[in-house]
């Protein structure tokens, strides 16, 4: 990553907390979102500093703080930071760990530790967060010398953003933080298990794809995240256009190719489009871009895509035919793969009767808005009506985990990566807020959204506080059925409706008591618009059809942050659903 020249002449006996800070400045870091605590007060110090060169956003919680630094990562594509203090603070951060290391973001997590002294003791507030984090992380790093921090801090850059990215976690004790030395900057990486190898596809393999092209009758594309992160979009983009092939995203890969244009199957899988998941059983050639055959892509996996070849590439060689064995596995950069192959790539000779079956599937099988009879607003509707009215606009799109977040891969058209930001991977409720907080704050001039459910909100509300003080004017599209609504969705489907512990709002039969079930809520809990003013953002609540496009756009023109409670039917289902583990044969419809 380029380096800044710092302000502050390095010559001079530094604390391991300023030579940590400048590191940062070093390394272009715009923004860090920490939460201070005892053992990270130092590097706070530091912060305040250096306050012209760094902007510090406190979160309400650690694991606001790491979401946020997510969204910011995705975004732009640079690393993210965060910071918390040790013990409780430190594992506050380990699912964002966790969810950067599933999706691939490049993620710095600085940790303040007890005193190296006193590690291993119990300390207060002591935990053993490299051991706790070892399998989550890309590296990781317990500095217990002060003169390794400088360049400690270069190779965590460097591992985090390099090859596959991915999270990098800096343990740093507090006395490694009070300590004063003349820092070495310049100190050179000490790496000898870690190789960045400048992977590029041989001629011969590019010319091995495009022969399988021109050969294909039956060809799709199949478009994941690593498009995203290699920033391969407009060559993904070009190779559609050159050879009309149609092209189908995963929930990391959306974004990538335009949504809205014609050739986009949207996304496959799971709850994927019925069009994309029928072409990709029938393809005679899947070329797979920057994916890993995820299982809720895939199904059973001995199923997928039987009927022909496979090209798979990836900058990562353990993806390859770790999950599906690929007829063509290469191992590339995919930006440079698919230009090397736009240079001599040529259309399959006759693709009119697949493109037309394929026309077919998408006129017969539209995703659809639901039961949106008389005055009801389905959670489908809201989102197409979002869409409608932000679509010409710079927008970036974040979600929460469970049915929204489903329904807005489907009816949120992207054209543009980088303007979608989920948790997929790992699938964290609680991400849509934060995340927007990050994205926002990367993006200013960008109108940012929050597609959440009121179960997924619920567990990072408090960052409505930051967006407030810190006046970042996020968006939320609060699609609230007063349930847990995915899980709902599969006690319907495979557990006879029988409701577990899935009802959000208050028990209005005191026999239900202990099972957290209802037939119909009684009334809305909480009071969502209350809350939001309480934290001073917008608020407002509807509930009818004809209420709903003035409401969105008082949310989109509202200059602060803002909460537009959406009341939706908790019978809705994301359709269509192939079950885990099953294949297309049984994709369910209706």
């Amino acid at each position: 990553m380029a380096t800044t020249t710092p302000k502050r002449a390095a010559a001079a006996l530094q604390s391991g907390a300023d030579i940590l800070v400048e590191c940062l400045v070093r390394h272009g870091v715009e923004v860090v979102f920490a939460y201070p605590g005892g053992a990270s007060m130092p590097l706070h110090q530091s912060l305040t500093a250096y306050k012209d060169q760094i902007r510090t956003i406190l979160p309400r919680h650690e694991q606001g703080g790491g979401f946020a630094a997510q969204g910011y990562a995705r975004t732009t594509g640079r690393p993210g930071v965060c910071m918390a203090t040790s013990g409780p603070g430190a594992t506050n951060l380990v699912t964002c760990i966790a969810d950067a290391k599933l999706d691939s973001i490049p993620l710095i997590a600085i940790t303040g530790q007890v005193k190296t002294a006193v590690i291993g003791t119990d300390a207060f507030q002591e935990t053993p967060i490299v051991e706790v984090c070892r399998g989550i992380t890309k590296h990781h790093y317990l500095v217990t010398d002060v003169n390794d921090l400088a360049r400690v801090m270069r190779e965590a850059f460097h591992i985090a953003t390099t090859g596959r990215p991915g999270p990098v976690l800096i343990d740093v004790p507090k006395d490694i933080q009070l300590a004063q030395i003349i820092a070495d900057y310049d100190a050179p990486m000490n790496l000898p298990g870690y190789h960045v190898e400048d992977r590029k596809a041989r001629p011969e393999q590019i010319a091995q794809v495009a022969a399988a092209i021109k050969r294909s009758k039956r060809p799709v594309i199949y478009a994941g995240g690593g498009v995203v992160m290699g920033d391969a979009s407009g060559e993904l983009r070009e190779l559609a256009k050159k050879t009309k092939i149609p092209v189908t995203m995963t929930l990391m890969g959306l974004g990538a190719f335009p949504g809205d244009h014609p050739q986009s199957l949207d996304m496959l899988g799971m709850h994927g489009s019925v069009y994309a998941n029928y072409a990709v059983d029938q393809a005679d050639l899947l070329l797979a871009f920057g994916v890993r055959f995820d299982d809720r892509v895939t199904g059973k996996v001995s199923e997928f895509a039987k009927h022909g070849k496979i090209v798979h590439i990836d900058v990562d060689p353990s993806e390859l035919n770790k999950n599906k064995e690929a007829h063509i596995p290469i191992v590339s950069d995919i930006k440079y793969a698919l230009s090397e192959l736009n240079k001599i790539v040529e259309a399959p000779e006759d693709l009119g009767p697949w493109l037309a079956q394929v026309a077919e599937w998408k006129k017969d099988n539209p995703f659809r808005l639901g039961e949106c009879t008389g005055e009801t607003i389905t959670s489908q509707y809201a989102i197409d009506k979002l869409w409608q009215l932000t679509k010409d606009r710079d927008t970036i799109v974040t979600v929460g985990v469970g049915q929204h977040q489903m329904w807005g891969a489907q009816h949120y058209r992207l054209k543009e990566p980088r303007t979608w930001c989920s948790s997929s991977g790992l699938g964290t409720m609680g991400f849509g807020l934060p995340a927007a907080m990050g994205a926002k704050v990367a993006h200013p001039e960008s109108l940012v959204i929050d597609i959440d459910g009121d179960g997924s909100f619920q567990m990072n509300i408090q960052e409505l506080g930051t967006c407030f003080c810190e006046k970042i004017p996020v968006k939320v599209l609060l699609l609230n059925n007063q349930h847990l609504g995915m899980v709902v969705q599969w006690e319907d489907r495979f557990h006879a409706g029988n409701r577990a512990h899935t009802y959000l709002g208050p028990i209005d039969n005191p026999e239900a008591i202990g099972q957290g079930c209802a037939d119909k809520p009684a009334a809305r809990f909480p009071d969502f618009v209350g809350i939001a003013k309480g934290y001073g953002a917008g608020a407002r609540y509807v509930s009818k059809k004809s209420e709903l496009e003035d409401a969105l756009r008082e949310m989109i023109e509202c200059p602060g942050p803002y909460v537009l409670d959406v009341e939706v039917p908790y019978q809705e289902h994301v359709l269509p659903m192939i079950p885990a583990g099953m294949t297309v044969k049984d994709l369910i419809k209706e």
